[in-house]
């Protein structure tokens, strides 16, 4: 497979809210599904087809014991790839809201070109 293609992939699978909640749930380690179902609010086949994608896509990992299904992290790495988005989304928050300050508090001040 294509190395553009396969982290094209691997982006895909992340940018979906469930699914990044998901991952965000397995942070701290490994999770049975029935953990994660009352937080996610989703229907048991809902979650089941998002960790079947994480899993197909190489981020997350299974093991059954007796009936349960456990899921973690298969690589600790997706987390610094989150982790550094999140500083982008700060940032642009941050800027978002100083322009907003600006705009409340009078005229633009325009730089003149010539």
């Amino acid at each position: 497979m294509d190395i553009l293609q396969r982290k094209a992939d691997i982006l895909k699978a992340l940018g979906q809210p469930t699914r990044l909640k998901i991952v965000e749930l397995l942070r701290d380690g490994e999770r049975c599904v029935c953990e994660m179902l009352p937080v996610l609010g989703e229907e048991q086949a809902n979650v089941s087809k998002h960790l079947s994608l994480l899993r197909q896509t190489g981020i997350v990992e299974f093991r059954k014991e007796g009936v349960s299904s456990y899921y973690k992290i298969k690589d600790r790495v997706v987390f610094e790839i989150l982790d550094k988005v999140e500083k982008m989304v700060q940032k642009e928050i941050l800027k978002s809201a100083k322009l907003a300050k600006q705009l409340s508090s009078g005229p633009l001040k325009r730089n003149k070109l010539f």
